[in-house]
């Protein structure tokens, strides 16, 4: 069994075929999965999914690229909306300085009130990272000085330094198709520096198709591409890094339900 521990299912690309797609996902192993949540105020759409399948969770906050749109969602919100059984996990967010679509000031406010609603709530945050390593690390350093939290980097392509730091503080890292990429030798090796039990998969569709599919949509089934790949850097079996990535997915992410057997 994999776990595609990230990904959009609420997207409008998805909404023709997302029945059809969730089925093609059990078909390659993948039992179970995580759409996340971009926007707070569209909550409703995603507890819309999860409720109607139980092979899908779900995650409860506001994407850093929305950080000024929802400035004034208040914590007391996402404190209310995760008490839902099926929201497994605070976010995404986190800081984006490459694209910069919110104030820089409003995705280091929507990060620290994430940052709290993980604290409070004991659920995972995840974390979106890019072109902002350095912020990222320092903030959850100070973070995790005010009180203990758990978190993933998700998606992750940032450098060893911000992996490094990551780990250290008790954080999971999560690789996506951009693993696979033939340009992404440095990521390769900083997925092999991570130890086993900190490792998740994911495919952050429908993006970032992973290859050999590059430039077509993702889905979750594709995960299992990723997943050889990371097993390969690490040095075993594909059936052993779905294991071991999923015994870590529903160690961290622990309102989840195993299935049994699984």
């Amino acid at each position: 069994m994999l776990v595609d521990s990230h990904c959009h299912l609420d997207v409008p690309d998805f909404e023709a075929d997302r029945a059809a797609l969730i089925e093609r996902a059990a078909a390659a192993g993948v039992g179970a999965m995580v759409t996340i949540s971009t926007r707070v105020r569209r909550f409703d759409a995603l507890r819309a999914i999860v409720e109607a399948d139980d092979r899908i969770w779900c995650s409860v906050g506001t994407h850093p690229h929305q950080a000024g749109e929802e400035k004034d969602v208040p914590l007391d919100d996402i404190l209310r909306l995760a008490e839902h059984p099926r929201v497994v996990a605070i976010g995404e967010a986190g800081l984006d300085y490459h694209y910069d679509t919110a104030p820089r000031d409003d995705q280091m406010a929507g990060f620290r009130r994430h940052i709290e609603a993980a604290r409070i709530t004991g659920l995972p945050l995840v974390i979106h990272a890019r072109s902002a390593d350095e912020d990222v690390a320092r903030t959850l350093e100070d973070e995790m000085g005010k009180g203990a939290f758990t978190a993933v980097l998700h998606c992750f392509s940032s450098g060893a330094e911000l992996a490094r730091r990551g780990l250290a503080l008790g954080l999971y890292v999560s690789f996506s198709g951009i693993l696979t990429f033939k340009a992404s030798d440095e990521l390769r090796a900083i997925a092999a520096d991570v130890p086993l039990d900190r490792l998740l998969v994911e495919t952050d569709a429908p993006f970032l198709s992973p290859m050999p599919l590059r430039g077509k949509r993702n889905e979750p089934a594709h995960v299992v591409h990723t997943a050889a790949t990371l097993a390969a850097v690490k040095g075993v079996t594909p059936e052993a890094i779905a294991a071991v990535t999923t015994d870590n997915f529903y160690r961290l992410f622990s309102r989840a339900v195993r299935p049994a057997g699984a």
